[in-house]
């Protein structure tokens, strides 16, 4: 009989929306208001598709925090991983154009595109990059706040350890998308960023999309991102994305996001033009690999039975209702592009505030205020779910001071520490010694190290601060490799430089 009642439900729902049904604009002003003072949002911005239909874009609350510019539909956000789907959709062009096809070799688009696993190697296809089933984990420091351009990146991939098996499970991974992009200029003759512009965001009318910081900002109508410190909500600096642009640096309104999302929800169509296939729409929004329990991505979707991924969009179930979503985050920003096929329905959440999952909890909500379903506090269910995670996370860290052996010292004098170390895949990391205190510089990090225990150091501050820096020594005391960032880097001294080598800048 529940089960009955469930799709009943859904049934109902569709046909409130399928006779035209207006939106509840109090309900769905109060969801919004409601979820933002909840998460402490500085602003947000909305949009509410049905099929062809832009049935509301609104914008609330202000640009940036202490100021009295508000938040219009026309505000412009950094979307973060909401970009993925624009490569894969760009791809889907190419395919349709009979210039790529989903199961081709990388190596056929880029031919110095590697994998250290030799079989993962041999096989790996374009369709694998954008459905995160290399065997790589994420491996984000190689591109963020790197000085490593797109293409060193992807040379370095070759050089880096999986950590599952090829295709075996589900493990997020950006350089699998900028490789993707990638492939697209390779094969396109041109940038990723004007084959999206031209064949994507010109036929949306995509007219103040940007890829990159260095046009956003200079916008007459753009949020600033923001971040919680110590309690207090604060406006923080741009994140560039330019070196992996493919996988997160699409900068957008709802109002034209809202174009994408009809774009979605009528198979490829806009304005009776066909700008993907209907097929190579189905084939992105297929289950390409399971996501299971333990896979991060399921967190904010606590209530689902089942979570796969397509191509750039992830395919779960919400009350009897199949979805089509995707997620964005990055350095002040977050954001959900939510799309129920069924009902023909697309809701779009932007804010301009990070690490907090606002965004998915109203989209929640929204969807219950659009389809007449029985209301749910969601802010304060997903509120208490990462608070537990916050707890979590904060008895490992006592756990491990607790384990922390007291008043030991280095196995040697911290001048033999110092020196230049090596991954191929991470290039160079050099330790010094200064004013009585060793230093960890790598990529564009440099930062102080304090002694933890025998031979591990922590990051004192910045962005990597408590981050573990451990030292191995050799059979005769000598000071031989350093496991950073969860890889070992060589000693030079112990080590012949080889071709992945870069300086550290």
């Amino acid at each position: 009989m529940l089960r009955r009642t469930v799709l009943l439900i859904a049934a109902g729902a569709a046909l409130a929306l399928a006779s035209g049904q207006p939106l509840d604009r109090a309900k769905i002003d109060a969801a919004v208001q409601r979820s933002m003072k909840d998460w402490g949002v500085p602003g947000c911005a909305i949009a509410i598709v049905r099929g062809n239909d832009v049935l509301l874009t609104a914008g609330y609350g202000v640009k940036e925090a202490g100021k009295p510019d508000r938040v219009d539909p026309n505000t412009i956000f950094a979307i973060g991983s909401m970009t993925k789907a624009f490569t894969t959709a760009a791809m889907s062009i190419l395919v349709d154009d009979g210039k790529m096809n989903w199961d081709d070799p990388v190596r056929k688009y880029i031919e110095f595109f590697h994998l250290e696993d030799p079989l993962a190697d041999e096989m790996v296809t374009l369709r694998d990059l954008v459905c995160h089933r290399t065997g790589l984990a994420r491996n984000d420091m190689l591109w963020y706040n790197s000085p490593l351009t797109s293409e060193e990146i992807i040379r370095r991939i070759a050089y880096l350890k999986p950590t599952r098996p090829f295709r075996s499970a589900w493990q997020y991974n950006n350089l699998m998308f900028l490789t993707a992009g990638y492939a697209v200029s390779k094969t396109a003759g041109t940038t990723w960023q004007s084959f999206v512009q031209t064949r994507i965001f010109d036929p949306l009318g995509m007219k103040t999309a940007d890829f990159t910081t260095d046009v956003v900002q200079h916008s007459s109508d753009h949020a600033s991102p923001h971040r919680k410190t110590n309690g207090k909500t604060e406006a923080i600096a741009w994140r560039n994305l330019d070196n992996i642009a493919p996988a997160g640096s699409i900068n957008a309104s709802v109002v034209e996001l809202a174009n994408w999302a009809r774009l979605q929800l009528n198979k490829g169509e806009f304005e009776g033009k066909h700008l993907i296939s209907a097929r190579n729409m189905a084939e992105m929004h297929t289950p390409q690999m399971a996501m299971r329990p333990e896979d991060w991505g399921r967190e904010w979707n606590p209530e689902t039975h089942q979570i796969s991924y397509g191509m750039g969009w992830e395919l779960h179930d919400y009350r009897g209702l199949h979805l089509v979503s995707h997620g964005g985050a990055i350095d002040g920003f977050r954001g959900n592009i939510t799309l129920l096929p069924d009902q023909k329905l697309g809701i779009v959440v932007l804010s301009n505030l990070d690490q907090e999952n606002m965004p998915e909890a109203l989209r929640f909500s929204l969807i219950d205020a659009v389809l007449g379903l029985a209301p749910r506090d969601w802010d304060s269910t997903l509120i208490e779910h990462f608070r537990m995670e916050t707890d979590r996370a904060a008895e490992a860290t006592k756990k491990r001071l607790a384990a922390r052996h007291l008043d030991t010292k280095p196995s040697r004098e911290l001048d033999a520490y110092a020196g230049e170390y090596f991954d191929p895949g991470y290039g160079t990391a050099t330790v010094s010694l200064a004013e009585g205190a060793l230093h960890i510089a790598w990529s564009n990090f440099k930062e102080p190290l304090e002694h933890f225990q025998f031979d591990t150091f922590d990051v004192k501050a910045g962005s990597l601060r408590a981050s573990p820096v451990q030292f191995q020594l050799g059979p005769n005391g000598e000071v031989r490799t350093m496991n950073f960032l969860g890889v070992d880097f060589a000693k030079r001294s112990n080590h012949r430089q080889g071709a992945g080598d870069v300086k550290t800048q």
